[in-house]
């Protein structure tokens, strides 16, 4: 039988009802903010006049974002670091995390190498160290130097790992006898049986590589090859009105670099907020399922 709940029950509820609902307008706040700015005027952006609505609506700033090669180069090559990335931080978490889910009777050295990769998810060898490396390689104006230094996401591969665990031990038992091997073991097995946690890491992936900007800032020379964030971070901190040709005075009634740079921002917001609501409901199970248990 069903009981009603308490007075003290029902209190509760309500005033954790009422603080997500908090945490969530705290956290949409910045981004109707920033999606009025650039919907806005030159005059009332710059004046702060604009709060969650915009003042003086425009599109202008989407416009010129059309026409700036430089934008649409950066977006492009930041798609390109995601699938690229994406896709090797996939096959080296999976490849490494099965193996040391394995017992050390099976992996002998598992202990081993669990411990050197957890002391490098502490401890990281720097930024000159890192910086020396990638240089003397040449890979400087290249796309793997956005993407080799972070080839093995260390604290995906220990989720995965932890998901690989908490499976059935009967399902592997079962396969051994049946004359299964590792690589088919993973492949028909474990992961098809993963969906959640692969959900989980790869979206980590994808928003990790898409949101980078300082290691664009140091390996990149040339503003072609920025991803889209570094780009973005050049902008804001480097434009300039002053150098503007004077025949795009008529623009600037309408555009500033306020709410063109916040233009900016929601569109590079886009991709990822299209790709979330498809692994959300992956995400928390995942997360749960793959988290570490002694």
């Amino acid at each position: 039988m069903v009981r009603n709940k308490t007075l003290s029950a029902r209190l509760t509820e309500t005033a954790l009802i009422a603080l997500m609902l908090l945490i969530s307008l705290v956290s949409i706040a910045p981004v109707v903010h920033t999606i009025s700015v650039s919907l806005s005027n030159t005059s009332a952006a710059a004046g702060g006049l604009v709060n969650f609505w915009p003042v003086g609506f425009n599109i202008e700033s989407y416009r010129k974002i059309i026409d700036e090669p430089h934008f649409i180069n950066s977006f492009f090559v930041s798609v390109k670091r995601v699938i690229l990335g994406g896709g090797v931080n996939f096959v080296m978490t999976v490849l490494m995390a099965y193996p040391l889910s394995r017992s050390g009777k099976e992996f002998p050295l598992r202990n081993v190498y669990m411990w050197f990769m957890l002391f490098t998810m502490l401890f990281s060898g720097g930024i000159i160290p890192l910086y020396l490396t990638v240089k003397s390689l040449g890979l400087f104006n290249s796309l793997w130097a956005l993407v080799l230094p972070g080839a093995v996401p260390v604290f995906n591969v220990v989720l995965l790992m932890n998901f690989f665990r908490n499976m059935p031990k009967e399902l592997t038992e079962a396969a051994y006898m049946d004359g299964a091997g590792p690589w088919y073991m993973l492949l028909k097995i474990f992961l098809p049986l993963s969906l959640p946690s692969l959900a989980t890491v790869t979206l980590f992936s994808v928003v990790g590589h898409w949101n980078a900007f300082f290691d664009g800032m140091i390996f990149m020379r040339s503003i072609e090859y920025y991803p889209l964030q570094t780009y973005i971070q050049q902008l804001v901190v480097q434009l300039n009105l002053s150098e503007i040709d004077s025949s795009q005075q008529e623009m600037l009634a309408k555009i500033s670099d306020k709410t063109l740079n916040a233009a900016k921002i929601v569109v590079s917001m886009v991709p990822i907020l299209v790709v979330y609501p498809f692994l959300q409901k992956y995400f928390i199970h995942g997360i749960m399922l793959g988290s570490v248990k002694e």
